[in-house]
């Protein structure tokens, strides 16, 4: 089976002309093996829905050579909450997510489904944003009427976790493990049988410190920013101006990385991180029923050798501890399509989230 893959960003789209075979292992039908051959449209900026009719054709030109696909799958944006899948797009699903605006992302259904239409194959997302799989329990605060939503690295954590799980010879559906995502944002995450039933979040919303990102605040201190800034600088500031780059003046890792060994802002930065990092996973941990199968360890810091050794040291005596580097979301979007081609497991159908009768609260 061949799909073509599109993950558009605010300053590309990615491509990727995916080969999808068959698990050659029968305990574990979801190991699919797949090879991808990539490519990208650059963009001038953050593209929005006036510019799609321009990013199909760059998209088709940039594929013309490629072989012809059986599907299309698209990054998928905002769709209310749902459940984890892959999901087929409809113009309503397309429309949906494209008028919700939040980033380049929601054009991903939009873009595929127009692709798909000329090529005369299905479309579909994978994983979009909005999944949301919480147990009850973990989206209850001790404040009513605010609760905790699932805003993690929803693509990349479920095929990391997939692929942990193989690691150690179960199916997802089978097994518990702990995905922490690290890079510029963070997030760890608790899969239970493919459930994501707990998460940090990730941005000002939770996860351990990052390139960028703040990590948790006390709530003082919390309150005495609210009071100083508004509240998009201080989304802004947790966001994208914290972590290692307001420790050390960068977030460049490979930067960061060689002057580890003699720099003392930068050590300590490191062991801040290693140790939130750690408490982090060790708070997933808690959110399952058992001891997980597997930790698995992704993003970018997880190329960073010496950071690695360290949270594997503190962490292996709950769980092997599974490095799978950088991000695979072209990979996931692949898999995906490939589950569904394959008669692994079905479509998911999209319906558009319940709007609040008028006047109610």
């Amino acid at each position: 089976m061949i799909a073509h893959v599109v993950n558009p960003g605010s300053s590309s789209v990615k491509l990727a002309c995916a080969t999808l075979l068959p698990s050659d292992n029968p305990a574990l039908p979801g190991q699919l093996r797949v090879s991808l051959t990539r490519a990208e449209v650059p963009l001038p900026g953050p593209p929005g829905e006036e510019d799609l009719a321009a990013l199909v054709r760059a998209v088709l030109e940039a594929t013309e050579g490629w072989p012809a696909p059986d599907a299309l799958v698209a990054r998928g944006g905002w769709l209310g909450q749902v459940r984890a899948g892959t999901y087929r797009v409809t113009p309503e699903l397309a429309s949906f997510a494209a008028s919700a605006g939040r980033d380049a992302a929601g054009l991903g259904g939009a873009l595929a489904l127009a692709v798909a239409g000329v090529r005369g194959v299905p479309a579909f997302v994978v994983d979009p944003q909005s999944v949301n799989e919480l147990l009850p329990e973990a989206r209850v605060t001790g404040v009513a009427g605010v609760t905790r939503e699932a805003r993690f690295h929803a693509l990349n954590a479920r095929v990391v976790a997939r692929r942990a799980a193989h690691e150690v010879g179960k199916r997802l559906q089978d097994a518990r493990v702990v995905v922490a995502h690290l890079g510029a944002t963070t997030s760890v995450t608790a899969f239970d049988g493919g459930r994501a039933v707990d998460t940090t979040g990730t941005g000002p919303d939770g996860g351990p410190l990052g390139a960028l990102q703040a990590g948790p605040l006390p709530t003082g201190a919390l309150l005495d920013l609210a009071r100083e800034r508004t509240g998009a600088e201080v989304r802004r500031l947790l966001a994208a101006e914290s972590g290692f780059l307001a420790l050390t003046g960068t977030a460049d890792l490979r930067e960061l990385e060689a002057r580890e060994a003699t720099d003392p802002e930068v050590q300590a930065a490191t062991a801040a991180f290693v140790h939130g990092a750690c408490k982090a996973v060790g708070e997933q941990c808690g959110a399952l029923p058992a001891r997980p199968d597997a930790i698995a360890l992704t993003g970018g810091i997880a190329r960073w050798d010496s950071l690695v050794d360290r949270i594997e040291r503190r962490l292996a005596w709950i769980a092997p501890v599974i490095v799978i580097p950088g991000e695979l979301e072209l990979e996931a979007l692949a898999e995906g399509a490939g589950r569904v081609l394959l008669g692994l497991e079905p479509p998911r159908e999209w319906t558009p989230p319940a709007v609040p009768a008028a006047g109610s609260g």
